[in-house]
């Protein structure tokens, strides 16, 4: 059986959906694939589905059941055992929950992310200080001085995409609350703000306020992300957290209802140069 590991890389997801594809243009059941491999249907469909590694030897019988040529079936395995390579951020299994491990994954390879955060400054923006008081509140469930320095060191990791040569675009609508709840002391909150405008200056960010003033809006049930990606195969996702997991939608419908109200969200907004006046205007009060 194929061994199972924390959370897939975006190329396993990427070609996952590639195996799935040649097996269903090939006419060929689930059931009929795991006969192939003597294996249970569940095997094919967890590696269709990522959820386990692409194992190189049942790999190439599949693509020669499913008629693939020899020269097309060389590219496949050779990225497939690039796609099986362990994730950068692997290293952080140890305090990683298996639910975020996809997070970090389709965050690396994201063309386009948009978010809203109605309760802290959105963890791509923070400051090394700020991350380390919202761990250090118990926000996340991780309390060990240790632990909270690991997480800490993958936040901060983290945000070398944001001036990478292929970076992507971040669209960020933060609410009110987040800015105005203090982390740490006036010193981290100002450091904080500086943060927040020196990023606004990066060509490829957006970050919006959403301010008191506007009253209500459609995004106030919690926090939410939506990954774009120029890859094909993947459609949007949109990442949605809970206390001690979350949930990952790719389905049309259900991404379609929150592009929507991510739009009505950001158009009700304060925009990107009043966000900016807002933060200037809170850096002097601290």
């Amino acid at each position: 059986m194929s061994e199972p590991r924390s959370a897939p890389t975006v190329g396993q997801v990427v070609l996952g959906r590639r195996l799935l594809d040649l097996r269903e243009r090939a006419g060929l059941k689930r059931e009929e694939a795991a006969q192939v491999l003597r294996v249970a249907p569940a095997t094919v469909r967890r590696m269709e589905t990522a959820e386990v590694a692409l194992k190189i030897p049942y790999l190439q019988l599949l693509l020669k059941a499913y008629g693939v040529g020899d020269e097309e079936a060389e590219v496949f395995v050779a990225l497939a055992e690039e796609a099986n390579k362990p994730g950068w951020w692997q290293r952080y299994h140890d305090i990683l929950p298996g639910w975020f491990s996809m997070y970090v994954s389709l965050e690396g390879a994201a063309s386009l992310i948009r978010s809203y955060e109605p309760h802290f400054v959105p963890g791509l923006l923070q400051t090394e200080a700020y991350a380390r008081g919202v761990l250090q509140s118990g926000a996340i469930g991780a309390t060990r001085p240790e632990d909270i320095e690991r997480h800490v060191a993958l936040r901060m990791q983290r945000q070398s995409l944001l001036t990478r040569e292929d970076a992507p675009r971040i669209w960020a609508v933060m609410d009110e609350t987040a800015i105005r709840r203090t982390v740490g002391c006036r010193e981290v909150m100002g450091a904080q703000i500086d943060k927040l405008l020196e990023v606004t200056e990066l060509p490829n960010v957006t970050l919006q306020i959403a301010p008191f003033s506007a009253g209500p809006h459609p995004g106030t049930y919690g926090p939410v992300v939506l990954f774009r990606f120029a890859m094909p195969e993947l459609p949007d996702m949109v990442y949605s957290e809970y206390l001690t997991g979350a949930v990952y939608l790719d389905a049309r419908i259900e991404v379609t209802s929150y592009l929507e109200v991510m739009d009505r969200m950001a158009a009700q907004a304060a925009t990107a140069h009043r966000t900016k006046e807002i933060l200037r205007d809170l850096r002097k009060e601290l």
